[in-house]
């Protein structure tokens, strides 16, 4: 099925918190150097040609490579370069739709999603892998004292010292089991996450996005309303989109560190992905069309709005967060594991369930600094 990934979500909860400053529209946010000029049709034409380019430019790269490393080129790396060209295409057709044939756009656009998406799996799983097995050993840590034997002196400083050292105790014994079972499942989801990208390279349906994109590469099918078209209404409307989206976050909660009370609802054995984080992650994807847009205007090479920036990596690490909670949360349901598995586990999901507190309020506080300064 495919998974279209850059189509905004139906739209964020309703209500801006009333207690929060709400930035100023991104549309109002532009230098006298970005006002100088009009980009029009010919600008989003030249860079859906640039994109197409460089898909068929990655795409060459990744079939050279073999689909192993040791090749001229890195596959990962062809694969990646080709699933970033895919995204933007497919966002700026989205962003730019009423100036593009809407029958040919409306055809790419989900083409161009499933790609990415299915190109997206492989990676995804050895991030998330990486990133659990660094939380374990951070968590268990190296010097952890293992469980006392029957009989052995007890520890010294009281019964929270010796609860203290029980724990962490437990939590090293269970965490090389804990890190074995992630390996097995995310090395085996990985495993199938290559075999459906390497299927999908060679299908008939990958052939003809591939030929869709390599006519884009010469001819971009604008609609007639696109010569001499001002491009920055739609861009625009991607920012107001952004901002509404933004406004409707719960600013005001993610402004502490420790958020306990979403705490509490992310620790809820709710399915993946947990309905919390949905709002959230439908900002990340209107912040990356919103950045897609201002690469049309301004093109790639123009000055990245640093607080933008920050908030779209705090975006990133909460969507990574957020699904690696969900993998240790899926490893902990594993029929029979020991009691000891299950709680690295447990103290694991915990912990990413923090790490996914800790980037909302990295978020907050890159917002913050955006809305004082337009002030």
């Amino acid at each position: 099925m495919a998974q279209r990934h850059l189509d905004p979500p139906t739209g964020p909860p309703a209500g801006p918190s009333p207690q929060f400053p709400v930035s100023a529209p991104l549309s109002a946010r532009r230098g006298p150097e970005e006002q100088a000029g009009t980009p029009t049709g010919d600008a989003l034409a030249d860079y859906l040609r640039a994109q197409a380019t460089e898909f068929l430019r990655s795409l060459r790269a990744h079939r050279e490579s073999g689909g192993a490393a040791g090749g001229a080129e890195d596959p990962g790396e062809a694969a990646l370069a080709l699933r970033r060209s895919a995204r933007r295409i497919s966002g700026t057709l989205h962003t730019f739709r009423p100036l593009l044939d809407a029958e040919w756009s409306e055809r790419m656009r989900p083409e161009l999603a499933w790609l990415s998406g299915t190109l997206a799996r492989e990676h995804a799983c050895a991030a998330r892998l990486e990133r659990l097995l660094a939380a374990l050993h951070r968590l268990s840590g190296s010097s952890a004292l293992p469980p006392q034997p029957a009989g052995a002196a007890r520890p010294a400083g009281g019964p929270r010292a010796q609860q203290a050292v029980a724990d962490r105790g437990s939590l090293t014994v269970g965490a090389a089991k804990a890190g074995a079972l992630l390996e097995r499942q995310l090395t085996l989801a990985r495993t199938r996450a290559h075999s459906a990208a390497l299927g999908a390279l060679g299908s008939s349906r990958f052939h003809a996005v591939a030929d869709s994109v390599a006519v884009l590469a010469s001819e971009v099918p604008l609609a007639p309303a696109a010569t001499g078209a001002d491009l920055r209404p739609a861009a625009d409307a991607a920012g107001e989109r952004l901002s509404d989206a933004v406004a409707a976050l719960p600013l005001l909660t993610a402004g502490h560190p420790y958020n306990a009370e979403a705490l509490v609802h992310g620790l809820s054995p709710d399915p993946a992905p947990h309905p919390q984080d949905g709002p959230w992650h439908q900002v990340r994807l209107l912040l990356r069309l919103h950045r897609y847009a201002q690469e049309v205007l301004y093109g790639e090479d123009a000055a990245v709005d640093a607080r933008l920036s920050a908030a779209g990596q705090a975006l990133n690490r909460h969507r990574d967060a957020s699904e690696a909670a969900a993998a240790a949360a899926s490893a902990a349901r594993t029929p029979r594991i020991a009691p000891a598995t299950a709680y690295a586990l447990g103290v694991l999901h915990a912990d990413q369930r923090h790490e996914v507190e800790a980037a909302r309020f990295a978020f907050q506080q890159a917002w913050q600094k955006q809305t004082v300064g337009t002030l």
